[in-house]
């Protein structure tokens, strides 16, 4: 196997590892919209699973792109793969690529900044997550030829069935909370508790 072969493998693996994660945290943030806890798990519990599949998505997506600016096999600069649409090869798919990591890039630095910037913008900027998960699946089926079918097929489909259902269960199970602040549950927790659970919550 060539080294160029091998992070053409790497570059596709680590991506296909970032959609899954990006699925899971989607998935967990919609469930337990308003401050609802899992079956089993304590408040804190679910936030720190929820920021720690955040950062570890980020991760993935960060070998991702480095991988993929490095391989020989395609010429793909890093001001590519940030400022979207700009490079050579293949603009379009590779900017929504680049605007999904923007996107996410502006959740992670807005989250480590709630408390300067203020609750309201930090939700509104939040919200980003859900439009980097369809640019990123798209981004993956315009580049990947091996995301139309096979197991990564349906592994796509999945994320996509998953993450849909879960945002829909969440609307009907109380439509004015979907994309409201977690009012209710901020005022249930005493002030010394509010701030540990807000330190916990970062990436909730």
């Amino acid at each position: 196997m060539t080294g160029g072969s091998s992070l053409w493998f790497l570059s596709r693996g680590t991506g296909v590892l970032s959609l899954v994660l990006l699925t899971l945290v989607i998935v967990l943030g919609a469930l337990t919209r308003g401050g609802r806890p899992l079956p089993g798990l304590p408040r804190f519990a679910v936030a720190g699973l929820h920021r720690n599949l955040s950062l570890l998505s980020v991760a993935f997506l960060a070998v991702h792109i480095s991988t993929a600016v490095i391989d020989p096999y395609v010429t793909l600069r890093w001001v590519d793969a940030v400022v979207p649409f700009t490079g050579s090869y293949k603009p379009l798919w590779v900017g929504l690529g680049a605007l999904s990591l923007d996107l996410m890039a502006a959740m992670v630095a807005t989250s480590l900044v709630r408390k300067r910037i203020g609750r309201r913008l930090w939700q509104v900027v939040h919200l980003a997550v859900f439009a980097a998960w369809p640019v990123a699946l798209l981004h993956a089926f315009t580049l990947g030829p091996d995301v139309t079918r096979g197991y990564q097929l349906w592994l796509a489909v999945g994320c996509a069935v998953v993450s849909g259902a879960a945002l829909a269960w969440r609307w009907l199970a109380d439509p004015t909370q979907v994309w409201a602040p977690r009012a209710r549950a901020l005022t249930a927790v005493p002030e010394a508790a509010q701030d540990n659970q807000t330190k916990a919550e970062v990436f909730s």
